[in-house]
């Protein structure tokens, strides 16, 4: 391999510690695999949050973060046909330390790997994989092992058709899970979209698809007042709450039509006495990885789709924000989104410019 067999990495050293620059080996493709050198990876709220959660998804320590990327195919394995050295690419990150992100190299099997087009910059590439991926798993998956919205996916018989004219309501439109949960609603033909937001993101929400922008520091009885107005007294039957927090879930709840599909991202925390008997709504907590074994096949059907769909704007990638300093850069930018200093925006480091 012509490169280096040493890298600069982002490590977690131990279990609750802090981050810290380190080094790790540049990982050897498999048969099946591309090995990525990264020009970008995007900073996420479980990026922070593993540090307190991490013996829920880290197996051992040291251990390398990161679970969006893009950058250029250093080198393919030998079963692999569609990808050659220079293709741009993007990819999601995984738990174990040759597929993260947060290093200067990164391994992915092939099949969850798209090819990035000329219309979009790696840097906007890169924020990509994770928010759409929590999307997509939860709404189009069919494996009889996951617990999903079982919807038809958009490239499916009946899936862009199937809801035309049916609402749907997604609670935090701004964040980067729902930016990406207006656009798959707007490709699986859902009218009218309708979403939360802080008021000087509506522009941005509207671009993407969304019907109408309810401020989000509208009291929830007040949200569900509006939404049953623009909804004319239409059944909800599809709700996305990127935010799950327990008022988002009991709101989002209660605006769900009976025999709906309610999607949220953290646990359940909808208070018992609001699911009456018989009401038949069913809650889907999404697991927004392609690595996942049940999540294989329809992360393997999205990339197949992916470049296609960024090429003709059918996915529009976030807006981003590009920290300094490479890898050294994403403490401050995890610590920024822990405060909620991060609004409408996704936050980019160059792994290449580490000092």
């Amino acid at each position: 391999m012509s490169v280096a067999k040493i890298q600069k990495a982002l490590i977690l050293p131990a279990e609750g510690a802090q981050w810290q620059l380190g080094e790790s080996p540049i990982p050897t493709p498999g048969p099946k695999d591309v090995l990525v050198k990264l020009a970008a990876t995007a900073l996420n709220p479980l990026d922070w949050k593993i540090r307190t959660i991490g013996a829920f998804l880290i197996s051992s320590y040291p251990f390398i973060g990161g679970s969006d990327g893009a950058g250029i195919v250093e080198e393919v394995g030998s079963e692999v046909s569609h990808f050659t050295k220079g293709d741009r690419v993007l990819f999601q990150g995984w738990v174990e330390n040759p597929k993260a992100t947060f290093q200067q190299y990164a391994i992915v099997p092939a099949e969850i790997v798209a090819k990035v087009p000329d219309n979009i910059t790696l840097d906007e590439a890169a924020s990509i994989p994770l928010g759409l991926a929590t999307i997509v798993t939860a709404l189009y998956n069919h494996d009889p092992q996951s617990i999903t919205a079982d919807f038809p996916a958009p490239w499916e018989q009946g899936g862009t058709t199937k809801f035309s004219g049916k609402p749907a309501f997604i609670i935090g439109g701004a964040s980067s899970v729902g930016q990406y949960a207006i656009q798959m609603a707007k490709l699986s033909g859902f009218s009218p979209i309708i979403t939360t937001a802080s008021p000087h993101n509506e522009s941005l929400l509207r671009s993407l698809g969304a019907s109408h922008v309810l401020d989000r520091s509208l009291s929830p009885a007040e949200i569900k007042n509006e939404v049953v107005k623009l909804t004319e007294g239409k059944p909800i039957e599809f709700v996305y709450d990127t935010i799950s927090h327990a008022d988002t879930e009991a709101l989002a709840y209660e605006v769900l039509a009976p025999g709906g599909v309610l999607v949220i991202v953290l646990p359940d925390l909808i208070p018992a006495e609001l699911k009456k008997e018989g009401d038949n709504k069913k809650i889907v907590q999404a697991m927004g990885n392609v690595h996942i074994p049940h999540n294989r096949h329809v992360g393997a059907e999205l990339y197949a789709h992916l470049t296609e769909w960024l090429q003709t704007g059918k996915v529009v990638p976030n807006r981003i924000e590009v920290l300094p300093n490479g890898l050294a850069g994403i403490p401050e930018g995890l610590e920024r989104l822990e405060n909620n200093k991060v609004s409408g925006t996704k936050l980019i480091v160059r792994p290449q410019e580490t000092p």
